[in-house]
């Protein structure tokens, strides 16, 4: 279903407060890598926001997950300093890994061996 709006207004609003506390909390670097909010989702009834985040270099990934689901009121709490002129509600928030540079790394892998496999049957 297509997003509306208001839920695209909400949704880039959230991004750039999440960043921001992200780099405030010191959770944009975590287990020797970066983490970055790569894109936010709103449902319709603007009740539930999820974060899908990207990481990069990170060594364990479900440890820096867990430092931030650790962390989720204080994230929570900061938000809603932030966007409470901007907000009647609070969106409860969800921390998804977005695994969208994974794939790229995995196809970019393929692609090459599928070209150094036809630079071989070339010559």
């Amino acid at each position: 279903m297509e997003e509306g709006k208001r839920q695209k207004q909400i949704a880039g609003l959230l991004n750039e407060e999440i960043n921001a506390i992200f780099q405030r909390l010191n959770l944009s670097m975590l287990e020797g890598g970066m983490v970055s909010v790569s894109g936010v989702k709103v449902t319709p009834d603007l009740l539930e926001a999820r974060f899908y985040l990207s990481f990069f270099q990170v060594n364990d990934v479900e440890a820096a997950m867990k430092k931030i689901e650790d962390r989720h009121f204080e994230i929570k709490k900061e938000l809603s300093a932030r966007v409470r002129h901007q907000l009647r509600n609070i969106p409860v928030l969800k921390f998804f890994k977005d695994d969208t540079l994974d794939h790229v790394f995995k196809m970019e892998e393929l692609f090459k061996k599928i070209n150094e496999e036809k630079g071989k049957s070339d010559n």
